[in-house]
């Protein structure tokens, strides 16, 4: 019977960090199912969703703790299935806006008035091509009631301050 673990890590990016990983959930005969990694400033982090053999859980978390020296720090925590969610709808949302201190804060906080579950966010910084004013975009994926419309998101966050620009598609997850 296979065991789901939910793996996260950190530490200073270099070659060979995503490879350790992958190396010790091989070695335990588990399975790598999901992931999301990235390399922030000079860090390398991330989360994974692995399947493992009951019986080898302990082995992965022992060889996964002995990546500490290698400069990874990495938690290993037991997960259960999600429950099917009914009744609910799933927005893809990409937004653009002028960046500002409290601009995550502010969207983050509309979502939840809404009732908004945030299944996963992106952000990134760029320069505005002709004027150069720094510009803050992300994308997220949120699940919402079926009651709440993809214009009432829209409207929601295009009310915030500096011009919001919200896009989304909706999806039947």
């Amino acid at each position: 019977m296979a065991t789901s673990l939910v793996l996260t890590f950190m530490g200073r990016d270099r070659p060979g960090l995503g490879n350790a990983i992958s190396e010790a959930i091989a070695a335990a005969g588990g399975s790598w199912r999901e992931s999301r990694v990235a390399r922030l400033a000079d860090k390398f982090a991330g989360i994974v969703l692995v399947n493992v053999p009951e019986p080898n859980v302990a082995a992965l978390s022992t060889a996964l703790r002995g990546l500490d020296d290698a400069g990874l720090r990495i938690t290993v925590e037991l997960s259960h299935a999600a429950p099917v969610e009914t009744g609910n709808k799933i927005l893809e949302l990409n937004l653009v806006a002028r960046d500002r201190p409290e601009l995550v804060r502010d969207v983050t906080h509309a979502l939840n008035q809404l009732g908004a579950n945030i299944e996963a966010f992106s952000s990134d910084i760029e320069t505005a091509p002709f004027t150069g004013e720094t510009m803050f975009r992300a994308t997220a994926r949120i699940r919402v009631a079926e009651a709440v419309t993809p214009e009432e998101v829209q409207l929601t966050l295009e009310q915030l301050p500096d011009e919001i620009i919200v896009d989304f598609t909706t999806d039947t997850g």
